[in-house]
């Protein structure tokens, strides 16, 4: 009984959510979107400095950045921000 109303619930909630990527852009013509990637993190992080933490208009650029990186990726840039050491110009 559990399984089919956890399953039931998932099947409803996976119909409820509208999945989407990041637009093209056309300053990354190939299908490398690893430049992408780390530019869309860095307009998020811009914005948040210069709007707050709680601006909903960076909230693209985090819906952004979380479609097209790894979270790997992203886990490694929040402690290199963190330790002071993240490469980008933030």
């Amino acid at each position: 009984m559990k399984l089919w109303l956890i399953s039931s619930l998932f099947v409803f909630l996976l119909n409820q959510i509208e999945l989407k990527t990041a637009p093209a852009d056309f300053r990354f013509p190939t299908t490398n979107q690893t430049r992408h990637c780390f530019t869309r993190y860095i307009e998020f992080h811009r914005c948040t400095t210069a709007k707050g933490e709680d601006s909903n208009d960076c909230e693209r650029f985090a819906k952004y950045y979380r479609a097209l990186c790894p979270g790997e990726w992203v886990d490694k840039w929040n402690e290199q921000r963190e330790t002071g050491t993240f490469p980008g110009p933030l």
